[in-house]
């Protein structure tokens, strides 16, 4: 089967089985994670991978590269998940906490500086046309996955920003089975949050 061949199209635009499958495991991949099952990280390497060749087709390098880091950060989160902890913990796995101001404070500078520096990066290096509206979701995305592997709370909260902004970007770019699934995500986010802060530590 050819994965880049159109399957249908949604709205005057070819929707690919690259774009289908990478759909439905990115769904199953966040439900894992909100219920903190850890399969949901190996489900994250392969939907990364094939986002990476759908979002690279279409000429979102920021969103493209940010799915290699997904797939090698996910080996990270696995391990953390199941093996991770913090001081105080039993070592059998790490808990929901929320972050310290102190944390959130460089959770909100770290996100700040590396919009920029990665929209310069697009801007310079690349033949994107949307480079800083590319660069946002990119940046953010970096510091949410950090949060996510290390089961802060606020992750949920970053996920949520993140996610309106890709639908925008993605609507622009006529990806329109993606704008349902990060619609789908925004909602999912919300229930995420909800459901960690009910098992905080």
């Amino acid at each position: 089967m050819d994965f880049f061949a159109p399957a249908f199209s949604l709205w005057g635009s070819p929707t690919t089985w690259l774009e289908i499958v990478a759909f439905v495991l990115a769904l199953a991949m966040v439900g894992f994670n909100i219920r903190e099952i850890h399969w949901g990280w190996p489900l994250a390497i392969i939907s990364s991978l094939l986002y990476f060749a759908l979002f690279w087709q279409s000429k979102l390098y920021g969103d493209a590269s940010l799915q290699i880091f997904f797939a090698a950060i996910a080996l990270w989160g696995w391990w953390q998940w199941l093996r991770g902890g913090r001081e105080g913990e039993d070592g059998a796995g790490l808990k929901v906490v929320q972050l310290s101001r102190q944390g959130l404070l460089w959770t909100i500078a770290l996100s700040a500086l590396l919009w920029p520096v990665t929209g310069l990066f697009l801007k310079t290096c690349t033949d994107s046309d949307v480079p800083w509206w590319d660069a946002f979701p990119t940046a953010l995305s970096v510091v949410a996955q950090f949060l996510l592997g290390r089961k802060y709370l606020e992750n949920w909260l970053m996920w949520i920003v993140i996610n309106v902004a890709s639908v925008a970007l993605f609507a622009y770019k006529g990806l329109w089975l993606t704008v349902i699934l990060y619609t789908l995500f925004i909602a999912l986010s919300v229930v995420g949050w909800r459901a960690w802060r009910r098992r905080l530590s």
